[in-house]
């Protein structure tokens, strides 16, 4: 067994936006009604996002363009080069595609990085997610069922940590050994009563390893 890995959630917790937002805001305003649905729990997450994917109608050399500006925590690059020097592997554990996080990772030259995430593709000026209902990890609701990935990779490391910002990672929290929490993710987790590690930055996620010797 190995000694421990790091899984992290990509949209609002390695990127400072999420990709849907920039997607929904620039091409396809009229989604904030189909938003306000989303929330109110009137929609699954992965309609409202194959909806949002589904409606940007531009080129592929645009949609890279836009994903490429997205902001992300300047320090990611650099922690997950010190978790990988650290002996450990570094996860993202994603419920939006990969399709914009393989574009972001290659841009940071992150490499050796597991993404376990909805398999996204380009076709006619959309990017559009492949579900395989197949898959051990499927979930209806979020189309990958990160508690099942969380639990699985518990079985390969004696340390699962895990960071992530929104609702859908609080399910997740629930199985990771410690959970990092940024943003509303921290409110939810108290009112759930599962213990967590409240960060802003992936610094301060260093910080605390290298307190407690995981790093150095």
């Amino acid at each position: 067994m190995k000694k421990w890995a790091f899984v992290s959630d990509f949209d609002g917790t390695i990127s400072k936006q999420d990709f849907y937002i920039v997607m929904m805001d620039k091409y396809f305003p009229q989604g904030r009604e189909l938003f306000k649905k989303w929330k109110a729990g009137g929609i699954k997450d992965i309609d409202f996002l194959a909806t949002v994917f589904k409606s940007i109608n531009q080129e592929e050399d645009r949609i890279i363009e836009d994903t490429l500006s997205i902001p992300i925590d300047e320090y990611v690059p650099n922690f997950i080069k010190k978790v990988q020097e650290s002996g450990a592997d570094f996860y993202i554990l994603s419920a939006g595609t990969d399709y914009y996080i393989y574009h972001i990772l290659k841009k940071y030259h992150v490499e050796n990085v597991k993404v376990f995430s909805n398999e996204g593709h380009y076709r006619e000026k959309n990017v559009h997610m492949n579900i395989d209902k197949k898959q051990w990890h499927y979930s209806e609701r979020y189309g990958i069922d990160k508690s099942k990935v969380i639990q699985k990779l518990k079985e390969e490391y004696e340390t699962v940590y895990f960071i992530g910002d929104s609702e859908p990672d609080s399910h997740p929290a629930q199985h990771a050994d410690v959970t990092f929490a940024k943003n509303g993710l921290q409110d939810i987790l108290r009112e759930k009563k599962v213990p967590f590690v409240p960060v802003n930055t992936f610094k301060e996620v260093e910080d605390y390893l290298v307190e407690k010797g995981v790093m150095s």
